[in-house]
């Protein structure tokens, strides 16, 4: 429960801080935000990330919608049996989320954070989840997926089976 109560805080601050954003920035302005860090620049991303695929936007939309529909039954089906996949799952579902919304309702995704020390792609709190939340999902499939059931089934074998010698 508290990780769909995270997913859900996280797919809000997301929404919120894009409406801000379209509600009081120039499409194309750049407003300071944390100096030598970050700025505000409001930008309309039809594509994915560094603008990749702008022209089939219909297409990102149905990938989105994929990954939330995936990550959605996972999550029911209780696949994450630790916290490390619950964090790993609720960010990747909230970024998941967060840009689907805009690309349904708006057709583009709203993207506004821009660092100042390095060029870089513009970017939202939805893809800061999913940046985060995917390598956590790998180093979760990586240390713990077929771990488990290994124990679990070594444990059950190994009461089922005789003792030595005979």
């Amino acid at each position: 429960m508290l990780y769909a109560i995270l997913a859900a805080v996280l797919v809000a601050l997301d929404q919120i801080v894009k409406y801000l954003v379209r509600a009081n920035i120039p499409l194309g302005e750049t407003v300071p935000f944390i100096p030598y860090l970050l700025d505000l620049t409001y930008v309309q991303n039809t594509g994915a990330a560094f603008s990749l695929l702008r022209q089939h936007t219909w297409l990102l939309t149905l990938i989105s919608a994929a990954v939330v529909l995936v990550m959605c039954w996972l999550i029911v089906k209780g696949y994450f049996k630790n916290a490390l996949g619950r964090w790993a799952a609720a960010l990747v579902l909230a970024g998941g989320m967060g840009n689907l919304i805009d690309r349904v309702l708006l057709g583009y995704v709203t993207d506004m954070f821009q660092t100042v020390f390095m060029d870089f792609a513009v970017f939202n709190v939805a893809d800061c989840c999913i940046t985060i939340g995917v390598p956590l999902l790998f180093l979760y499939v990586w240390f713990y997926v077929g771990k488990d059931e290994k124990k679990e089934g070594g444990a059950d074998d190994a009461a089922q089976l005789p003792p030595d010698g005979q």
